[in-house]
């Protein structure tokens, strides 16, 4: 496309969004509600809202409560909330009778589009290219392009704002080994986030292996089980992990992801929580109970007439190498992490449940890198109000969202503080609370000092706290 000189809005923005998911839209919908004037534009380059559309497997569910939607655990009486949605499709009453905690993924699809087609100021099809710091104006420049349906782009823009918010999620994660394969035209090597747009196919396969352990792999790799002939499934679950586990989801463990551990997670220092994440995988990259219950349930039923379920799920194992070997055959080389033993797997096609990423953005924020302050390992620092670092010489901000996991947690992609993390940022962003900030959300006391005495800075020289005042 010839270069087009962009269209300027010369009105500047309080703040702008690059990104329309949830977190973004979380952000938008509680902007909307803050009292006086605050200017607010979000830019997302598809053409409508879509909430992994290729996992929303039929009567999959969110693993969190309903509570979580965009807004409702930093306002309550927000018009934006999962419960308006359903009052204004007349759905109150059976959703009461329904009693699910745990809405259908599709459903909560469905929610965040409703609020996506009635707030103001999402512009779709917009792809953002740039984001500057104009230290003439103090205010940052944001270039982005306008696009068809059909991908084509049509007008170059530059929109100006005081303050910027980076929401642009994560990205599928293809190990090495696979990458050849499922970037080949016409292997049926798919990632999960594409599950459903291939599943026919997948189906029509003569045997299927599903690589990963977490949630969406158990969901697919049921859902293939349950439209397999009995007896001729020919189907292999494998998994890095050395087990199936359950998700973490005891109500203290669910503390995990509350304000009060992500405030105290900021406090340690850097290399002791890139050592804790790992740790705490099945937290978050494990199985929902009812999910294992149900494969489980699917496997025996299978057995009830004699012989086995033609099944194999192998945890412990990683694929070394793979290959094409035959126009309809591929070749996986795998080794047990545990036996250290080695073989080769043939199969017709692979699903990979390998998870996600964070999307870089280095590209985009090329501009601000001189003013950006990062630690040891290269990454943005971000504080406690979800801000980049960057130098005093920048007046306005840049706050992000689902990418502070390394300083914030593993609570940062978590659904269930997406409303309270948006209320932090518009506190932040206006200087004044419109959504009061809870003081204690956690019975845990995560470490010596009380929860309400700890504040989202870096941790401070080690000091004697007694555990029981007045002693």
């Amino acid at each position: 496309m010839t270069a087009m000189p962009p269209v300027e809005s010369h009105r500047p923005h309080d703040l702008v969004g690059v990104g329309i998911g949830p977190f973004n839209l979380s952000l938008a919908a509680l902007a909307h509600g803050v009292p006086g004037s605050l200017s607010t534009a979000f830019y997302e380059r598809s053409h409508r809202f879509s909430w992994h559309p290729g996992l929303l497997i039929e009567a999959t569910t969110l693993q969190v409560p309903f509570l979580a939607d965009l807004v409702t655990l930093a306002d309550p009486a927000s018009p934006w909330s999962f419960l308006r949605y359903l009052r204004g499709r007349d759905r109150l009453f059976p959703f009461y009778f329904a009693q699910n905690f745990h809405i259908h993924r599709a459903e909560y699809d469905a929610y965040c589009r409703w609020v996506s087609d009635s707030l103001p100021g999402l512009h779709f099809g917009h792809r953002v290219d740039a984001v500057r710091w104009n230290p003439e104006r103090a205010l940052f420049e944001a270039d982005f392009t306008r696009l068809d349906t059909d991908g084509e782009e049509t007008e170059a823009g530059r929109v100006h704002a005081r303050n910027i918010v980076l929401g642009v999620g994560s990205e599928a994660y293809v190990p090495e080994a696979l990458r050849p394969l499922a970037e080949s035209p016409n292997v049926p090597v798919v990632h999960s986030s594409d599950y459903l747009r291939h599943r026919a196919e997948l189906l029509a396969a003569g045997h299927i292996t599903v690589i990963g352990s977490g949630q969406s792999g158990a969901e697919i790799f049921l859902d293939l089980l349950r439209e397999r002939p009995t007896g001729a499934e020919r189907i292999h679950w494998l998994s890095r992990t050395g087990s199936f586990a359950p998700m973490e989801y005891s109500k203290l463990g669910l503390e995990h992801f509350t304000p009060d551990y992500s405030r105290y997670f900021q406090t340690l220092p850097e290399q002791t929580r890139d050592a804790l994440i790992p740790r705490q995988w099945q937290l978050h990259k494990g199985i929902g109970a009812d999910t294992i219950a149900a494969i489980h349930d699917e496997l025996y039923r299978r057995t009830l007439h004699g012989g086995w379920p033609d099944a194999v799920l192998t945890p412990g194992v990683s694929v070394r190498t793979a290959g094409r070997v035959a126009t309809t055959q591929l070749e996986l080389h795998l080794e047990h992490l545990q036996q250290g033993t080695r073989t080769r797997l043939s199969t017709n096609a692979v699903v990979l449940a390998t998870g996600y990423r964070e999307r870089s953005v280095s590209r985009m924020l090329a501009g601000l890198e001189p003013y950006l302050r990062q630690d040891s390992s290269g990454r943005p620092r971000i504080d406690g109000e979800f801000r980049l670092s960057l130098d005093p010489s920048v007046t306005g901000s840049v706050y992000v969202q689902n990418a502070e996991t390394h300083t914030h947690g593993i609570g940062a992609p978590d659904l269930g503080l997406a409303a309270w993390r948006s209320a932090s940022i518009l506190n932040s962003l206006t200087g004044k609370e419109p959504y009061p900030m809870p003081r204690r959300t956690a019975f845990t006391t995560f470490g010596l000092e009380r929860p309400e005495e700890m504040a989202a800075v870096p941790a401070q020289p080690a000091r004697l706290t007694p555990l029981v005042q007045g002693i």
